[in-house]
């Protein structure tokens, strides 16, 4: 029976553009999860999105949006990066799921039914952006220790937890079992700062809001957001619900990981909740450090936003990926910076891993026509050469263990280096030349082929694609687990060897980081524009100048994607009578069967213009937000073809 592996990142609240910063968790657990795969273990890797609380609620409400239907566009985009990014959760949780809240509701009543939750009125600050009660000892400078904002001062009837119940055996839990919370720093901070300071009982419901899960037994409450999100871990895998098989297999979770601003919630709140419900502990919470932007931590709030679709479209999703598995200490803090990025970039996958491959598989090529040659002929640099390709999956898997995401990193790319100081070392071209050395030359190849398989194949977890299309390049295809696959001496000779494409081109980085600066500039007037702002203002005009618009309303027919742009759709609108097509730039922001049937507001006498060959005989009329692109459409359906005055 296979061995179980349950990790978890914390879900997400769905509350406005998604940054770097939030996809760190998320990258570094898929690695994870696919690692243990590749071990052979049975894994379920879960995340979510957490959509209840006063934050969602007002935010849906300055969108003039229901908040469901605010949360549903949020996730759907969330999910899209999650693809594009290739995470490969097994399952993800809304907490507007039905059998989510239902579950919820059942584990509040087991709780107040033990004595846990008691009723009584609340009076302290409130952060609304975290979600978090603080008592004035905790604040800094009168604003939230972890975000910095301002705070309210809230009285209310409430449901409590009787956390205090639970203080001396969390101590003890952290004191007596030091892999449960890790880094060490995380333990020092969560003891000192709170615990042996002296725990108060939790507020775990509101009544000044109404978007939550109502407490089962009183309607005129709705449950504390933290309860709620944090037993999606064991709701997810069915507890409390009609089919418990999941949390009987894969429960307690492995790894809990998230960022240390949340690391109290789950390393006092949760654990003490466990404990009320009778519930095993997860082994391990782990809360890493930030993500900076100079010395800033990324967050919309403070405007430090790192759109990862750009990054990725740009230069490729395994890049960004690679940064933020390499770069970043893990536990600790780490920056972003465009120069670091593009600097890893060129010296490590291109440079270093992409110069391997390509030189390799065309050396290959040329002197073997394709055919990985068999190894025949040892020689001085081999045994060095080898005997590090057989330790690295130890070594990587040691760190792995340890959570020394880039220093398992490290251990792969000295194996990359040492193969391509192999090249220098054994000149393989000069060998080409001469007959009398074929022998010589076929096995400097077949170990030089060895090494980027094994290579490649541990870089499965953490660059899928840059492993896959390697792999591909060796007539490998499904490598999907690590067992002899690590071992030097797996090949046998006679495999066809691709001529590899760069697999990463080489930056100009200067002329990069031009390039970077003028898009964040665009970017950054863009967002400006829009929230409203009169930084940028177009020149005033006459009525007889707006008068000459011709601005109808049509219904979109048809709709499809234009071949050579990811960026255009092709639009038939019906307007009146006739039928035009128009082409618009919104093929980020909606599906081509989303808008067939939308009546759009067009206008119609703009001069014909050809974009990717295709003619568009007006505009579609649109706006945009933080969210992403908005159709112009009149309040009910008109006719078409219908004038706007």
């Amino acid at each position: 029976m296979k061995e179980k592996f349950y990790i978890t990142t914390p879900i997400y609240y769905p509350s406005g553009k998604w940054h770097l910063g939030t996809c760190y968790t998320t990258v570094v657990c898929d690695a994870l999860a696919r690692f243990k795969r590749m071990q052979g273990y049975d894994v379920f890797y879960l995340t979510g999105t957490d959509e209840h609380g006063q934050k969602i609620e007002k935010v849906a409400q300055s969108h003039g949006m229901p908040t469901k239907k605010f949360v549903d566009k949020q996730v759907e985009s969330l999910k899209k990066i999650w693809k594009l990014l290739n995470i490969s959760y097994d399952k993800f949780i809304r907490t507007t799921d039905e059998y989510h809240q239902k579950a919820v509701q059942k584990i509040f009543q087991k709780l107040y039914d033990k004595g846990d939750i008691y009723k009584s009125e609340y009076e302290g600050w409130y952060c609304t952006p975290c979600e978090a009660f603080w008592t004035e000892k905790q604040l800094k400078e009168n604003k939230c220790p972890d975000c910095g904002r301002e705070v309210e001062l809230t009285k209310e009837s409430s449901y409590f937890f009787r956390l205090s119940k639970y203080q001396d055996r969390l101590i003890e839990l952290i004191e007596n079992n030091p892999e449960f919370l890790q880094p060490k720093s995380r333990q020092n901070e969560m003891l000192n700062n709170f615990l042996r300071a002296g725990l108060q009982d939790l507020a775990v419901s509101r009544t000044s809001f109404k978007w939550g899960v109502p407490v089962p037994f009183d309607k005129d409450h709705v449950i504390y957001v933290w309860i709620d999100a944090l037993s999606n871990y064991i709701t997810a895998l069915g507890y409390m619900g009609e089919d418990d098989s999941l949390f009987k297999k894969f429960w307690p979770a492995d790894i809990h990981m998230m960022g240390k601003e949340i690391i109290r919630f789950h390393s006092i709140i949760w654990p003490a909740i466990l404990m009320a419900l009778d519930v095993e502990l997860p082994k391990k919470v782990y809360g890493h450090g930030w993500l900076l932007f100079g010395s800033d931590k990324i967050s919309k709030s403070k405007g430090n936003i790192i759109d990862p679709i750009i990054l990725s479209e740009r230069y490729k999703v395994d890049a960004v990926r690679y940064y933020l598995l390499r770069e970043i200490p893990f536990g600790q803090d780490g920056a972003f910076s465009n120069y670091a990025f593009l600097s890893r970039i060129n010296a490590d996958l291109c440079n270093s891993l992409g110069n391997l491959l390509s030189r390799t598989t065309a050396m290959v090529n040329q002197y073997f026509d394709g055919i990985l040659p068999k190894s025949k002929k040892k020689g001085e640099h081999d045994s060095e050469l080898i005997e590090i390709a057989d330790n690295v999956f130890e070594k990587v898997k040691d760190n792995v263990d340890k959570l020394l995401i880039p220093e398992a990193l490290t251990e792969i790319w000295n194996l990359i280096n040492r193969s391509n100081k192999y090249i220098d070392e054994t000149q393989p071209w000069i060998l080409g030349k001469d007959e009398a050395q074929k022998d010589r030359l076929s096995t400097i190849l077949y170990n030089l082929v060895e090494c980027l398989r094994i290579s490649a194949t541990l870089l499965k977890p953490f660059l899928p694609d840059t492993a896959q299309r390697i792999l591909s390049d060796l007539s490998l295809q499904d490598v999907n687990e690590f067992s002899e696959n690590t071992k030097f001496g797996y090949l046998k000779g006679g495999e066809k060897i691709t001529k590899s494409q760069p697999l990463f081109p080489r930056i100009n980085i200067n002329k990069e980081l031009e390039e970077m600066d003028k898009l964040a500039s665009m970017l950054e007037k863009k967002n400006e524009l829009g929230k409203g702002t009169n930084e940028i203002k177009k020149p005033e005009i006459e009525f007889d100048d707006f008068s000459k618009l011709d601005l109808k309303v049509g219904t979109v027919k048809a709709c499809e994607r234009i071949p050579k742009s990811a960026k255009l759709l092709k639009l038939t609108v019906e307007i009146g009578d006739e039928e035009r097509t128009i082409v618009s730039g919104i093929a980020k922001s909606f599906e081509p069967d989303d808008l067939v049937g939308k009546q759009v507001v067009v206008v119609t006498n703009l001069k014909p213009v050809k974009l990717c060959g295709v003619e568009s005989q007006g505009m579609v009329l649109c706006t945009e937000d933080e969210n992403g692109i908005v159709l112009i459409s009149p309040q009910r359906d008109v006719p078409s073809g219908s004038v706007v005055n």
